[in-house]
């Protein structure tokens, strides 16, 4: 989905997580390679369909009546089928945890744009290749920063999406002097995501979970449970 990048610093930082339950992991803002971030990681239980969500067959999410649809989510996760340390064709959580991952990541993308774009200018280019840069650098490579973001669900064609989100969510923290990194800049940052996730009128396929505003993250499906 296209987005629009906030003016932000080139250096990437691990911003506060969200612990979760033990059918949610954690949510993280930044890449590992500046801290022990683990990524954004949903194991929900699938739902076959929409159910009573109301979007059209083949949709996995609606935000402002812009479609993601669910082949852009297949692609993803078959992108990370090929990439070093990516989805295991054998995991466990094979056929739910990379779906989710990828929703929530596109999901995100589409929320923090809007964000960024209420509150100052783009990100420029050169920003996001820089951010790059420095992150290649820490961790020893390219191919490294590409194995370390596969694992939190982003394939290498979304590493410039990813780290251009990371500047703007700093950016976002900043605009409500804060600092991304400190338990008082997540707050900010997670309310202004509810509140733009709200006006986007953001819809999630049940299949891949529901959206907490509060945490601004995939929270687990409720499903019913048989009678007797």
């Amino acid at each position: 989905m296209h987005r629009r990048r906030t003016a932000t610093t080139a250096r990437t930082a691990t911003t506060a997580r969200t612990a979760t339950t033990t059918t949610t992991t954690t949510t993280t803002w930044a890449t590992p390679a500046v801290a022990a971030a683990v990524g954004l990681l949903f194991a929900v239980p699938g739902l076959a369909g929409c159910g009573g969500s109301g979007l059209t067959p083949g949709t996995a999410a609606v935000l402002d009546g812009r479609r993601i649809p669910v082949d852009a989510v297949e692609a993803r996760v078959a992108a990370l089928r090929h990439a070093p340390g990516g989805v295991s064709a054998d995991a466990r959580w094979e056929t739910e945890g990379p779906a989710r991952r990828a929703v929530t990541e596109l999901v995100l993308d589409a929320v923090v744009a809007r964000a960024v774009a209420d509150r100052g200018p783009a990100v420029a280019d050169t920003e996001v290749a820089a951010a790059r840069a420095e992150e290649e650098r820490r961790l020893g490579g390219a191919g490294r920063l590409a194995r370390e973001l596969a694992v939190q669900g982003v394939p290498a064609e979304a590493i410039d999406d990813r780290l251009g989100r990371e500047l703007g969510i700093r950016r976002l923290a900043a605009t409500a002097g804060a600092d991304a990194g400190t338990p008082a800049g997540d707050a900010a940052v997670r309310r202004i995501l509810a509140a733009t996730a709200t006006a986007l009128h953001l819809r999630v396929n049940p299949r891949y979970g529901t959206w907490d505003p509060d945490r601004a993250a995939l929270a687990p499906a409720v499903r019913s449970r048989p009678a007797g």
